[in-house]
Protein backbone atom coordinates (compact mmCIF):
# COMPACT_ATOMS: atom_id res chain seq x y z
CA UNK A 1 0.00 0.00 0.00
CA UNK A 2 1.26 3.30 -1.10
CA UNK A 3 1.95 6.32 1.99
CA UNK A 4 -0.89 8.38 0.43
CA UNK A 5 -3.08 5.76 -0.17
CA UNK A 6 -2.32 4.63 3.72
CA UNK A 7 -2.39 8.44 4.80
CA UNK A 8 -6.13 8.64 2.62
CA UNK A 9 -7.39 5.73 4.96
CA UNK A 10 -5.70 6.96 8.39
CA UNK A 11 -7.77 10.14 7.46
CA UNK A 12 -11.04 8.32 7.10
CA UNK A 13 -10.94 6.24 9.91
CA UNK A 14 -10.42 9.53 12.30
CA UNK A 15 -13.24 11.04 11.00
CA UNK A 16 -15.19 8.11 11.40
CA UNK A 17 -13.78 7.47 15.00
CA UNK A 18 -14.25 11.10 15.78
CA UNK A 19 -17.69 11.31 14.48
CA UNK A 20 -19.00 7.96 15.66
CA UNK A 21 -21.88 9.27 17.56
CA UNK A 22 -23.97 10.75 15.03
CA UNK A 23 -23.09 8.62 12.23
CA UNK A 24 -24.61 6.07 14.60
CA UNK A 25 -27.56 8.26 15.18
CA UNK A 26 -28.55 8.54 11.38
CA UNK A 27 -27.14 5.26 10.82
CA UNK A 28 -24.74 6.31 8.12
CA UNK A 29 -20.94 4.82 6.75
CA UNK A 30 -18.47 7.36 6.05
CA UNK A 31 -16.64 6.30 3.30
CA UNK A 32 -14.55 8.96 1.95
CA UNK A 33 -13.18 12.35 2.90
CA UNK A 34 -11.86 15.30 0.56
CA UNK A 35 -10.23 18.42 2.10
CA UNK A 36 -9.80 21.65 0.70
CA UNK A 37 -8.22 24.96 1.58
CA UNK A 38 -9.96 28.13 -0.06
CA UNK A 39 -8.22 30.25 2.31
CA UNK A 40 -5.27 29.98 4.49
CA UNK A 41 -2.41 28.31 4.87
CA UNK A 42 -3.39 24.32 3.96
CA UNK A 43 -1.79 21.91 6.48
CA UNK A 44 -1.38 18.24 7.09
CA UNK A 45 -4.98 16.81 7.78
CA UNK A 46 -5.38 16.11 11.72
CA UNK A 47 -2.12 17.86 12.36
CA UNK A 48 -3.50 21.59 13.74
CA UNK A 49 -6.73 22.87 14.77
CA UNK A 50 -8.67 25.03 12.38
CA UNK A 51 -10.62 26.96 15.35
CA UNK A 52 -10.46 27.58 18.96
CA UNK A 53 -12.27 23.84 18.84
CA UNK A 54 -9.99 20.97 19.10
CA UNK A 55 -9.94 18.59 15.98
CA UNK A 56 -12.14 16.33 17.12
CA UNK A 57 -14.95 18.93 17.99
CA UNK A 58 -14.17 20.56 14.61
CA UNK A 59 -14.72 17.22 12.86
CA UNK A 60 -18.13 16.49 15.27
CA UNK A 61 -19.65 20.06 13.76
CA UNK A 62 -18.16 19.57 10.29
CA UNK A 63 -20.54 16.44 10.39
CA UNK A 64 -23.45 18.08 11.69
CA UNK A 65 -23.70 20.32 9.08
CA UNK A 66 -23.40 17.18 6.56
CA UNK A 67 -26.44 15.51 8.32
CA UNK A 68 -28.55 18.27 8.47
CA UNK A 69 -28.16 19.14 4.84
CA UNK A 70 -28.14 15.52 4.11
CA UNK A 71 -30.95 14.63 5.64
CA UNK A 72 -32.79 18.15 4.72
CA UNK A 73 -32.21 17.47 0.92
CA UNK A 74 -33.16 14.21 0.79
CA UNK A 75 -36.71 13.49 3.54
CA UNK A 76 -37.52 17.48 3.47
CA UNK A 77 -40.11 17.31 0.45
CA UNK A 78 -37.69 19.33 -1.71
CA UNK A 79 -39.55 21.35 -4.60
CA UNK A 80 -43.10 20.13 -3.33
CA UNK A 81 -44.63 23.75 -2.23
CA UNK A 82 -44.21 24.61 -6.44
CA UNK A 83 -47.11 25.81 -7.51
CA UNK A 84 -49.10 25.54 -3.95
CA UNK A 85 -51.40 28.39 -2.74
CA UNK A 86 -50.32 29.91 0.47
CA UNK A 87 -51.45 27.48 3.13
CA UNK A 88 -50.03 24.11 1.38
CA UNK A 89 -47.09 25.94 -0.13
CA UNK A 90 -46.38 27.53 4.01
CA UNK A 91 -46.83 23.55 5.44
CA UNK A 92 -44.05 22.59 2.67
CA UNK A 93 -41.91 25.68 4.05
CA UNK A 94 -42.79 23.98 7.71
CA UNK A 95 -41.80 20.13 7.33
CA UNK A 96 -38.42 21.61 5.63
CA UNK A 97 -37.97 23.27 8.67
CA UNK A 98 -38.62 20.29 10.87
CA UNK A 99 -36.86 18.13 9.49
CA UNK A 100 -33.57 20.74 9.23
CA UNK A 101 -33.76 21.46 13.05
CA UNK A 102 -34.54 18.10 14.16
CA UNK A 103 -31.40 16.79 12.14
CA UNK A 104 -28.98 20.00 13.50
CA UNK A 105 -30.27 19.54 17.33
CA UNK A 106 -30.23 16.07 17.32
CA UNK A 107 -26.49 15.87 16.23
CA UNK A 108 -25.76 18.32 18.49
CA UNK A 109 -27.08 16.54 21.39
CA UNK A 110 -25.33 13.68 20.05
CA UNK A 111 -22.29 15.61 19.96
CA UNK A 112 -22.88 17.45 23.46
CA UNK A 113 -21.94 13.90 25.35
CA UNK A 114 -18.24 14.53 23.91
CA UNK A 115 -17.79 18.04 25.40
CA UNK A 116 -15.83 18.80 28.06
CA UNK A 117 -17.56 18.20 31.83
CA UNK A 118 -17.75 21.92 32.60
CA UNK A 119 -18.76 22.68 28.65
CA UNK A 120 -22.26 23.90 27.30
CA UNK A 121 -23.70 25.16 24.10
CA UNK A 122 -26.46 27.64 24.27
CA UNK A 123 -28.39 28.78 21.19
CA UNK A 124 -28.36 32.32 21.64
CA UNK A 125 -29.95 33.61 18.25
CA UNK A 126 -32.32 31.35 15.40
CA UNK A 127 -34.01 31.92 12.40
CA UNK A 128 -37.56 31.41 12.37
CA UNK A 129 -39.26 33.19 15.24
CA UNK A 130 -41.66 35.60 12.89
CA UNK A 131 -42.86 35.58 9.33
CA UNK A 132 -40.78 37.27 6.66
CA UNK A 133 -41.90 39.87 4.18
CA UNK A 134 -44.70 38.89 2.29
CA UNK A 135 -45.78 36.82 4.86
CA UNK A 136 -48.61 36.94 7.03
CA UNK A 137 -48.56 36.89 10.92
CA UNK A 138 -50.70 34.17 11.52
CA UNK A 139 -48.41 31.69 9.80
CA UNK A 140 -47.04 31.88 12.76
CA UNK A 141 -43.36 30.68 14.12
CA UNK A 142 -41.37 27.79 11.81
CA UNK A 143 -39.67 25.01 13.35
CA UNK A 144 -35.89 26.58 14.47
CA UNK A 145 -33.76 26.08 17.31
CA UNK A 146 -34.14 29.47 19.22
CA UNK A 147 -32.85 31.03 22.17
CA UNK A 148 -32.25 29.24 25.06
CA UNK A 149 -31.71 25.33 24.06
CA UNK A 150 -29.13 24.26 26.05
CA UNK A 151 -26.66 20.81 24.82
CA UNK A 152 -24.68 19.87 27.58
CA UNK A 153 -23.93 16.96 29.71
CA UNK A 154 -27.08 16.66 31.67
CA UNK A 155 -26.12 18.06 34.93
CA UNK A 156 -24.67 21.11 33.32
CA UNK A 157 -27.75 21.11 30.91
CA UNK A 158 -30.34 20.94 33.39
CA UNK A 159 -28.19 23.80 35.62
CA UNK A 160 -28.28 26.16 32.73
CA UNK A 161 -31.87 25.43 31.71
CA UNK A 162 -33.30 26.29 35.05
CA UNK A 163 -30.75 30.18 34.97
CA UNK A 164 -32.10 30.06 31.45
CA UNK A 165 -35.68 30.34 32.40
CA UNK A 166 -35.03 32.03 35.23
CA UNK A 167 -33.41 34.95 32.85
CA UNK A 168 -36.96 35.07 30.78
CA UNK A 169 -39.22 34.97 33.16
CA UNK A 170 -38.14 37.17 36.31
CA UNK A 171 -37.83 40.64 35.71
CA UNK A 172 -35.52 40.96 38.40
CA UNK A 173 -32.71 38.55 37.26
CA UNK A 174 -30.62 40.26 34.27
CA UNK A 175 -28.08 39.23 31.87
CA UNK A 176 -25.67 40.66 34.55
CA UNK A 177 -26.87 37.98 36.64
CA UNK A 178 -26.59 35.50 34.50
CA UNK A 179 -23.28 36.17 33.54
CA UNK A 180 -22.03 36.24 37.21
CA UNK A 181 -23.66 33.03 38.12
CA UNK A 182 -22.20 31.37 34.79
CA UNK A 183 -18.80 32.65 36.10
CA UNK A 184 -18.99 31.91 39.28
CA UNK A 185 -19.98 28.18 38.02
CA UNK A 186 -16.67 28.12 35.99
CA UNK A 187 -19.07 26.44 33.79
CA UNK A 188 -18.03 27.45 29.45
CA UNK A 189 -20.69 28.34 27.44
CA UNK A 190 -20.08 28.58 23.30
CA UNK A 191 -22.95 30.85 22.25
CA UNK A 192 -24.46 29.56 18.63
CA UNK A 193 -26.55 31.36 16.12
CA UNK A 194 -28.20 29.23 14.08
CA UNK A 195 -30.15 29.24 10.61
CA UNK A 196 -30.83 25.49 10.30
CA UNK A 197 -32.27 26.08 6.66
CA UNK A 198 -31.44 29.22 5.02
CA UNK A 199 -33.82 30.03 1.84
CA UNK A 200 -36.63 27.78 2.69
CA UNK A 201 -38.55 29.43 0.20
CA UNK A 202 -36.32 28.51 -2.64
CA UNK A 203 -35.72 24.80 -0.71
CA UNK A 204 -39.45 24.65 -0.68
CA UNK A 205 -40.11 25.70 -4.61
CA UNK A 206 -37.08 23.26 -5.52
CA UNK A 207 -34.94 25.50 -7.04
CA UNK A 208 -31.36 24.99 -8.06
CA UNK A 209 -29.40 27.03 -6.07
CA UNK A 210 -29.19 28.66 -2.51
CA UNK A 211 -30.53 26.06 0.55
CA UNK A 212 -27.95 26.10 3.43
CA UNK A 213 -27.76 25.42 7.14
CA UNK A 214 -25.27 27.60 9.01
CA UNK A 215 -24.70 27.55 12.57
CA UNK A 216 -22.08 29.60 14.13
CA UNK A 217 -20.25 28.51 17.33
CA UNK A 218 -18.60 31.63 19.56
CA UNK A 219 -15.93 30.63 22.03
CA UNK A 220 -18.71 32.88 24.65
CA UNK A 221 -22.50 33.50 24.68
CA UNK A 222 -24.06 36.45 23.17
CA UNK A 223 -25.12 39.15 25.04
CA UNK A 224 -28.91 38.44 24.43
CA UNK A 225 -31.22 37.58 27.21
CA UNK A 226 -34.75 36.50 25.93
CA UNK A 227 -35.78 35.10 22.12
CA UNK A 228 -35.54 37.49 20.04
CA UNK A 229 -35.76 38.04 15.88
CA UNK A 230 -36.24 40.94 14.04
CA UNK A 231 -34.29 42.55 10.79
CA UNK A 232 -31.22 44.86 10.86
CA UNK A 233 -29.90 47.02 8.30
CA UNK A 234 -26.28 46.43 6.87
CA UNK A 235 -23.74 47.46 4.72
CA UNK A 236 -20.65 45.49 4.12
CA UNK A 237 -17.91 47.15 2.80
CA UNK A 238 -13.52 46.02 1.70
CA UNK A 239 -11.89 46.84 5.33
CA UNK A 240 -9.18 49.12 2.62
CA UNK A 241 -12.06 51.02 1.61
CA UNK A 242 -13.27 52.34 5.34
CA UNK A 243 -9.76 52.49 5.82
CA UNK A 244 -9.57 55.10 3.32
CA UNK A 245 -12.46 57.02 4.22
CA UNK A 246 -11.26 57.43 7.71
CA UNK A 247 -8.01 58.91 6.36
CA UNK A 248 -10.07 61.23 4.75
CA UNK A 249 -12.15 61.88 7.69
CA UNK A 250 -15.49 60.02 6.05
CA UNK A 251 -17.63 58.41 8.80
CA UNK A 252 -18.78 55.02 7.20
CA UNK A 253 -21.52 53.37 8.98
CA UNK A 254 -25.23 51.92 8.31
CA UNK A 255 -26.32 55.80 8.20
CA UNK A 256 -23.27 57.36 5.72
CA UNK A 257 -25.02 58.73 2.59
CA UNK A 258 -24.29 56.45 -0.40
CA UNK A 259 -22.51 58.97 -1.99
CA UNK A 260 -19.86 59.48 0.33
CA UNK A 261 -19.58 55.60 0.79
CA UNK A 262 -18.87 55.82 -3.53
CA UNK A 263 -16.58 58.51 -2.62
CA UNK A 264 -14.22 56.27 -0.19
CA UNK A 265 -15.00 53.63 -3.17
CA UNK A 266 -13.41 55.50 -6.10
CA UNK A 267 -10.31 56.62 -3.60
CA UNK A 268 -9.87 53.30 -2.75
CA UNK A 269 -10.17 51.78 -6.59
CA UNK A 270 -8.55 54.68 -8.40
CA UNK A 271 -10.13 54.36 -12.28
CA UNK A 272 -12.94 52.02 -11.27
CA UNK A 273 -15.74 52.38 -12.88
CA UNK A 274 -19.27 52.80 -11.76
CA UNK A 275 -21.15 50.27 -13.27
CA UNK A 276 -18.69 47.85 -12.03
CA UNK A 277 -19.30 48.49 -8.60
CA UNK A 278 -21.86 45.36 -8.24
CA UNK A 279 -24.13 46.00 -5.08
CA UNK A 280 -26.29 42.83 -3.67
CA UNK A 281 -29.43 43.87 -1.75
CA UNK A 282 -32.59 42.11 -1.10
CA UNK A 283 -34.88 42.60 -4.19
CA UNK A 284 -38.90 42.44 -4.93
CA UNK A 285 -41.84 44.13 -4.62
CA UNK A 286 -42.30 43.32 -0.53
CA UNK A 287 -39.56 44.80 0.15
CA UNK A 288 -40.25 48.70 -1.79
CA UNK A 289 -41.22 50.18 0.96
CA UNK A 290 -37.98 49.54 3.02
CA UNK A 291 -35.26 49.48 0.77
CA UNK A 292 -36.77 51.20 -2.44
CA UNK A 293 -35.16 54.72 -2.01
CA UNK A 294 -31.71 52.54 -1.00
CA UNK A 295 -32.19 51.21 -4.76
CA UNK A 296 -32.83 54.48 -5.99
CA UNK A 297 -29.62 55.78 -4.42
CA UNK A 298 -27.71 53.46 -5.68
CA UNK A 299 -29.09 53.52 -9.65
CA UNK A 300 -28.59 57.48 -9.89
CA UNK A 301 -24.42 57.27 -8.89
CA UNK A 302 -24.61 54.89 -11.54
CA UNK A 303 -23.53 52.01 -9.58
CA UNK A 304 -25.19 48.27 -10.78
CA UNK A 305 -27.71 46.89 -8.09
CA UNK A 306 -27.75 43.38 -8.72
CA UNK A 307 -30.99 42.13 -10.22
CA UNK A 308 -32.08 38.59 -9.52
CA UNK A 309 -30.25 36.41 -12.27
CA UNK A 310 -27.17 38.17 -12.69
CA UNK A 311 -24.35 36.09 -13.58
CA UNK A 312 -21.14 36.18 -10.86
CA UNK A 313 -17.69 35.58 -12.61
CA UNK A 314 -17.80 31.53 -11.71
CA UNK A 315 -20.56 31.51 -13.96
CA UNK A 316 -22.87 30.57 -11.48
CA UNK A 317 -26.12 33.39 -11.11
CA UNK A 318 -26.95 35.42 -8.38
CA UNK A 319 -30.59 35.40 -6.49
CA UNK A 320 -32.12 38.27 -4.34
CA UNK A 321 -35.25 37.35 -3.04
CA UNK A 322 -33.21 35.86 0.04
CA UNK A 323 -30.12 34.63 1.24
CA UNK A 324 -28.24 37.99 2.89
CA UNK A 325 -25.62 35.65 4.90
CA UNK A 326 -24.12 33.08 1.44
CA UNK A 327 -22.84 36.66 -0.62
CA UNK A 328 -20.72 37.54 2.41
CA UNK A 329 -18.32 35.33 0.93
CA UNK A 330 -17.99 36.95 -2.45
CA UNK A 331 -17.90 40.13 -1.41
CA UNK A 332 -14.97 42.33 -2.46
CA UNK A 333 -12.60 43.49 -5.06
CA UNK A 334 -11.58 41.18 -8.10
CA UNK A 335 -10.57 42.18 -12.19
CA UNK A 336 -12.11 40.49 -14.75
CA UNK A 337 -10.80 39.13 -17.95
CA UNK A 338 -9.60 42.42 -19.97
CA UNK A 339 -8.35 43.39 -16.41
CA UNK A 340 -11.29 45.56 -15.32
CA UNK A 341 -11.56 46.28 -11.91
CA UNK A 342 -14.85 45.06 -10.05
CA UNK A 343 -15.96 45.56 -6.24
CA UNK A 344 -18.59 43.18 -5.50
CA UNK A 345 -20.60 44.51 -1.93
CA UNK A 346 -23.66 43.79 0.04
CA UNK A 347 -26.23 46.26 1.25
CA UNK A 348 -29.75 46.39 2.76
CA UNK A 349 -31.00 44.63 5.75
CA UNK A 350 -31.10 41.04 7.01
CA UNK A 351 -33.12 38.78 9.68
CA UNK A 352 -30.98 39.14 12.69
CA UNK A 353 -29.64 35.93 12.99
CA UNK A 354 -28.47 36.06 9.51
CA UNK A 355 -26.90 39.81 9.96
CA UNK A 356 -25.22 38.44 13.58
CA UNK A 357 -23.74 35.46 11.29
CA UNK A 358 -22.38 37.94 8.49
CA UNK A 359 -21.10 40.58 10.79
CA UNK A 360 -18.88 38.04 12.45
CA UNK A 361 -17.85 36.60 8.77
CA UNK A 362 -16.64 39.97 8.24
CA UNK A 363 -12.91 40.15 10.09
CA UNK A 364 -11.80 36.88 8.96
CA UNK A 365 -12.64 37.97 5.19
CA UNK A 366 -10.92 41.33 5.53
CA UNK A 367 -14.76 43.26 5.64
CA UNK A 368 -16.03 45.68 7.57
CA UNK A 369 -19.89 45.31 8.86
CA UNK A 370 -22.12 47.90 9.76
CA UNK A 371 -25.69 47.25 11.01
CA UNK A 372 -28.44 49.22 12.05
CA UNK A 373 -31.36 47.47 14.64
CA UNK A 374 -34.66 47.53 12.30
CA UNK A 375 -38.44 47.04 13.20
CA UNK A 376 -40.29 44.10 11.87
CA UNK A 377 -42.76 46.21 9.81
CA UNK A 378 -42.19 47.36 6.90
CA UNK A 379 -43.94 50.37 6.51
CA UNK A 380 -40.91 52.93 6.46
CA UNK A 381 -38.08 53.71 3.86
CA UNK A 382 -34.68 52.36 5.45
CA UNK A 383 -33.53 56.06 6.21
CA UNK A 384 -36.51 56.35 8.75
CA UNK A 385 -36.68 53.01 9.60
CA UNK A 386 -33.18 53.74 11.51
CA UNK A 387 -34.30 55.65 13.83
CA UNK A 388 -37.64 53.58 15.26
CA UNK A 389 -35.97 51.03 17.62
CA UNK A 390 -33.65 53.65 19.47
CA UNK A 391 -37.23 55.81 20.42
CA UNK A 392 -37.61 55.59 24.52
CA UNK A 393 -40.86 53.26 24.39
CA UNK A 394 -41.96 55.02 27.50
CA UNK A 395 -41.69 58.60 26.60
CA UNK A 396 -44.69 60.95 26.52
CA UNK A 397 -43.61 62.06 22.89
CA UNK A 398 -43.85 58.75 21.57
CA UNK A 399 -46.57 59.50 19.52
CA UNK A 400 -45.61 62.49 18.46
CA UNK A 401 -41.75 61.14 17.69
CA UNK A 402 -43.41 58.39 15.27
CA UNK A 403 -45.51 60.44 13.65
CA UNK A 404 -42.71 62.95 12.75
CA UNK A 405 -41.30 60.05 11.27
CA UNK A 406 -43.63 57.87 9.83
CA UNK A 407 -45.39 62.12 8.11
CA UNK A 408 -49.06 60.66 9.40
CA UNK A 409 -51.25 60.17 12.34
CA UNK A 410 -50.68 57.21 14.34
CA UNK A 411 -53.37 55.16 16.21
CA UNK A 412 -53.33 53.83 19.36
CA UNK A 413 -52.86 50.52 17.77
CA UNK A 414 -49.89 51.20 15.71
CA UNK A 415 -48.68 53.32 18.84
CA UNK A 416 -48.50 50.12 20.92
CA UNK A 417 -47.57 47.64 18.60
CA UNK A 418 -44.32 49.79 18.33
CA UNK A 419 -44.09 50.54 21.57
CA UNK A 420 -44.09 46.39 21.93
CA UNK A 421 -41.37 45.89 19.36
CA UNK A 422 -38.89 48.69 21.07
CA UNK A 423 -39.54 47.27 24.40
CA UNK A 424 -38.38 43.26 23.27
CA UNK A 425 -35.49 44.65 21.42
CA UNK A 426 -34.30 46.00 24.79
CA UNK A 427 -36.07 43.04 26.65
CA UNK A 428 -33.66 40.79 24.29
CA UNK A 429 -30.58 42.93 24.93
CA UNK A 430 -30.12 44.36 21.84
CA UNK A 431 -28.40 47.45 21.60
CA UNK A 432 -30.91 49.51 19.98
CA UNK A 433 -29.71 52.73 21.23
CA UNK A 434 -27.23 52.43 18.87
CA UNK A 435 -27.05 54.31 15.81
CA UNK A 436 -24.26 52.22 14.63
CA UNK A 437 -23.39 48.48 16.13
CA UNK A 438 -21.07 45.80 14.67
CA UNK A 439 -20.34 42.18 16.06
CA UNK A 440 -18.42 43.39 18.50
CA UNK A 441 -21.80 44.48 20.20
CA UNK A 442 -23.48 41.44 20.78
CA UNK A 443 -20.14 40.20 22.87
CA UNK A 444 -19.70 40.41 26.51
CA UNK A 445 -16.31 40.56 26.18
CA UNK A 446 -15.23 42.58 23.26
CA UNK A 447 -12.36 39.35 22.19
CA UNK A 448 -14.45 36.83 20.69
CA UNK A 449 -14.00 33.81 18.46
CA UNK A 450 -16.01 31.89 15.90
CA UNK A 451 -16.33 28.56 14.01
CA UNK A 452 -18.83 29.31 10.96
CA UNK A 453 -20.23 25.94 9.37
CA UNK A 454 -22.60 25.75 6.26
CA UNK A 455 -23.62 22.26 4.94
CA UNK A 456 -25.45 23.41 1.61
CA UNK A 457 -28.30 20.94 0.40
CA UNK A 458 -28.17 22.75 -3.19
CA UNK A 459 -25.14 24.74 -4.74
CA UNK A 460 -23.74 28.02 -3.89
CA UNK A 461 -23.63 30.23 -6.37
CA UNK A 462 -21.26 32.90 -4.15
CA UNK A 463 -18.32 29.98 -3.54
CA UNK A 464 -18.87 27.50 -5.63
CA UNK A 465 -19.56 24.42 -3.46
CA UNK A 466 -21.85 22.16 -4.69
CA UNK A 467 -24.89 20.77 -2.63
CA UNK A 468 -25.88 17.15 -2.04
CA UNK A 469 -24.93 14.78 -5.00
CA UNK A 470 -26.27 10.93 -5.10
CA UNK A 471 -22.80 8.83 -6.26
CA UNK A 472 -24.21 5.84 -6.43
CA UNK A 473 -27.04 3.53 -4.52
CA UNK A 474 -27.68 5.54 -1.12
CA UNK A 475 -24.25 6.73 -1.19
CA UNK A 476 -24.51 11.05 -1.42
CA UNK A 477 -21.81 13.42 -1.57
CA UNK A 478 -22.30 16.65 0.62
CA UNK A 479 -20.09 19.79 0.99
CA UNK A 480 -19.96 21.77 4.22
CA UNK A 481 -17.46 24.79 5.07
CA UNK A 482 -15.50 25.73 7.70
CA UNK A 483 -14.27 29.14 8.29
CA UNK A 484 -12.28 30.76 11.20
CA UNK A 485 -10.18 33.34 11.31
CA UNK A 486 -7.41 31.48 10.88
CA UNK A 487 -8.52 29.87 7.64
CA UNK A 488 -11.18 28.10 5.69
CA UNK A 489 -11.65 24.22 5.05
CA UNK A 490 -14.23 22.92 2.05
CA UNK A 491 -14.97 19.35 3.12
CA UNK A 492 -16.19 16.65 1.12
CA UNK A 493 -18.06 13.71 2.51
CA UNK A 494 -18.99 10.67 0.74
CA UNK A 495 -21.81 8.95 3.63
CA UNK A 496 -23.69 5.69 2.57
CA UNK A 497 -26.96 5.13 4.25
CA UNK A 498 -26.91 1.66 6.24
CA UNK A 499 -30.46 0.87 5.63
CA UNK A 500 -32.65 1.49 1.92
CA UNK A 501 -33.75 5.06 1.57
CA UNK A 502 -37.43 4.64 2.96
CA UNK A 503 -35.83 2.68 5.77
CA UNK A 504 -33.67 6.02 6.65
CA UNK A 505 -36.28 8.47 6.29
CA UNK A 506 -38.30 8.39 9.57
CA UNK A 507 -34.63 8.21 11.32
CA UNK A 508 -34.18 11.69 10.12
CA UNK A 509 -37.99 12.72 10.95
CA UNK A 510 -39.20 14.33 14.49
CA UNK A 511 -41.33 11.51 16.47
CA UNK A 512 -44.31 13.67 16.85
CA UNK A 513 -44.27 14.66 13.19
CA UNK A 514 -44.55 10.79 12.46
CA UNK A 515 -46.88 10.16 15.09
CA UNK A 516 -49.24 12.88 13.67
CA UNK A 517 -48.47 11.39 10.30
CA UNK A 518 -50.19 8.10 11.06
CA UNK A 519 -47.46 5.88 12.92
CA UNK A 520 -48.80 3.99 15.54
CA UNK A 521 -47.39 5.44 18.79
CA UNK A 522 -49.18 3.29 20.91
CA UNK A 523 -47.92 -0.14 20.27
CA UNK A 524 -43.93 1.26 19.87
CA UNK A 525 -42.00 0.21 22.42
CA UNK A 526 -41.12 3.14 24.40
CA UNK A 527 -37.55 4.28 25.87
CA UNK A 528 -37.03 7.01 28.59
CA UNK A 529 -35.40 8.74 26.28
CA UNK A 530 -38.78 9.39 24.07
CA UNK A 531 -39.10 11.87 27.25
CA UNK A 532 -36.51 13.82 26.46
CA UNK A 533 -37.00 13.55 22.46
CA UNK A 534 -40.39 14.97 22.55
CA UNK A 535 -39.75 17.53 25.06
CA UNK A 536 -37.38 18.49 22.65
CA UNK A 537 -39.45 18.98 19.72
CA UNK A 538 -42.08 20.70 21.45
CA UNK A 539 -39.53 23.56 21.92
CA UNK A 540 -38.77 23.11 17.95
CA UNK A 541 -42.22 22.64 16.80
CA UNK A 542 -44.65 25.26 18.36
CA UNK A 543 -41.79 27.33 20.54
CA UNK A 544 -44.08 30.44 20.96
CA UNK A 545 -47.13 27.93 22.77
CA UNK A 546 -44.88 26.47 25.69
CA UNK A 547 -45.11 27.96 28.99
CA UNK A 548 -42.16 26.95 31.44
CA UNK A 549 -42.77 26.92 35.30
CA UNK A 550 -41.60 25.51 38.63
CA UNK A 551 -37.85 23.38 38.04
CA UNK A 552 -38.19 21.81 34.75
CA UNK A 553 -41.80 21.37 34.05
CA UNK A 554 -43.23 22.53 30.65
CA UNK A 555 -46.92 23.68 29.86
CA UNK A 556 -48.22 23.39 26.07
CA UNK A 557 -50.93 26.04 25.36
CA UNK A 558 -52.84 24.47 22.50
CA UNK A 559 -54.89 27.75 21.82
CA UNK A 560 -51.78 29.50 21.22
CA UNK A 561 -50.81 26.99 17.94
CA UNK A 562 -52.36 28.57 14.66
CA UNK A 563 -53.77 26.34 12.25
CA UNK A 564 -51.19 27.40 9.81
CA UNK A 565 -48.41 26.39 12.06
CA UNK A 566 -50.31 23.27 13.01
CA UNK A 567 -53.29 21.82 11.22
CA UNK A 568 -56.54 21.47 13.35
CA UNK A 569 -56.69 17.82 12.41
CA UNK A 570 -52.51 17.21 13.42
CA UNK A 571 -53.43 19.19 16.62
CA UNK A 572 -55.81 16.82 17.77
CA UNK A 573 -53.63 14.55 17.09
CA UNK A 574 -50.89 16.16 19.39
CA UNK A 575 -53.33 16.43 21.88
CA UNK A 576 -53.82 12.96 21.85
CA UNK A 577 -50.64 11.73 21.38
CA UNK A 578 -49.24 14.22 24.75
CA UNK A 579 -52.08 12.81 26.83
CA UNK A 580 -51.86 8.85 25.72
CA UNK A 581 -47.87 9.26 26.92
CA UNK A 582 -48.88 11.43 30.41
CA UNK A 583 -51.35 9.06 31.00
CA UNK A 584 -49.02 5.98 30.55
CA UNK A 585 -45.86 7.09 31.33
CA UNK A 586 -46.29 9.66 34.21
CA UNK A 587 -43.03 9.52 36.15
CA UNK A 588 -40.81 9.88 32.52
CA UNK A 589 -43.37 13.02 31.23
CA UNK A 590 -43.78 14.50 34.65
CA UNK A 591 -42.62 17.78 33.25
CA UNK A 592 -45.61 17.69 31.12
CA UNK A 593 -48.49 19.71 31.76
CA UNK A 594 -51.43 20.36 28.82
CA UNK A 595 -53.13 23.82 29.03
Amino acid sequence: MSDERREKKDIIAQWAFDTRAILGRFHLWLEDVEIEWPRGEAVKELTKDLSFLDGRMERLFAMTGAVTALGTQLFGRFGEGAGLEKEGFNQAKKDADAISAYAMSESLWYLSRQLPENHAIMVCLGEGLMPKAGETPEMGSNPQLGFGRIYARPEIAKKLDKMVQRLVNDKNYSWKHFSREIKESRVTIWGAAIDTLENTSRFAKGRDTGPMTVLHLFDQPLKISKPYEGYIGNLFLPAEVVDKAIRQSILISFRTPRKLVLEAIEMTYPGIRRENIHVWTLRGKSRIHRVGKLWEEWQELGVHLIDDGWTLPSGMKVFTESGTYAPTYNMGAYRDDSGNTHLFLCDGYAASAEAMQAASLAPMLNLEAFLSVFTSKFKLSYEREQDVMGLDPDSADLRSRLEELMEHKVDDETLQSYREMIHEGKDAGIPVNKRSIGADDFFPEKEWDVLAVSGFMKPDPYSGAPGVEEVKPNTYNVTVRLATPRGEKRITFTLRFMNLLHESKPIFKPLLNRFMAGEDFMSRPVKISDSGRIRNELQTLCSEALGFFGDDHIRIHFDRIPPEVISTEHLGKLMHILKWYKTNHPIWFSWLEIG
